[in-house]
């Protein structure tokens, strides 16, 4: 159980704005569906996004050898699924995601609308994936979602073909 005085949960806390963006919205209700027992249920929202930072200290101490963490491929998957929500809520289009990850950390996702590729990212260093605050979660997952939207507005024939 983290406490206030944990840093991670004290930089948390001073992003209160950076939870109100739809991404992290999104990102939270996609959380809450996964909790089928009811676990997370008396958890607020900056508990359950506090899985998501990984304060620099930390980060550098995380191995990079070996196969990554079920819990860093679970915030991966999560955090890449709201990306794929947010632009299928922002667009109306219905979107695939593809992510392939090998046991070294490497690998790729891939966002498709019928026959356009909206995003592709390169991932590495999986064994340390997580955002050194809140805010910058909020952002990078906008930017992604920014990126992607501007991908279908240019090319609207290919994405509805």
């Amino acid at each position: 159980m983290a406490t206030l005085s944990d840093p991670t949960v004290t930089s948390v806390l001073g992003d209160n704005k950076a939870v109100a963006t739809p991404f992290i919205k999104c990102l939270v209700r996609l959380i809450r569906a996964q909790d089928s027992y009811g676990s997370w249920k008396e958890k607020c929202d900056t508990d359950l996004l506090a899985y998501f930072t990984v304060p620099e200290e930390k980060r550098c101490t995380i191995p990079i050898i070996g196969d990554p963490d079920p819990g860093v491929l679970w915030r991966l998957d999560v955090f890449y699924r709201a990306v794929g929500i947010a632009i299928e809520e922002r667009s109306g289009l219905l979107v695939l995601r593809t992510m392939e990850i090998n046991h070294g950390g490497f690998g790729r996702v891939l966002f498709t609308t019928r026959r356009l590729v909206v995003l592709s990212k390169t991932l590495r260093d999986i064994h340390r994936f997580g955002f050194s605050t809140l805010r910058k979660l909020a952002k990078t997952g906008a930017k992604l979602v920014n990126d992607a939207a501007r991908v279908i507005e240019a090319y609207p024939d290919v994405a509805r073909a």
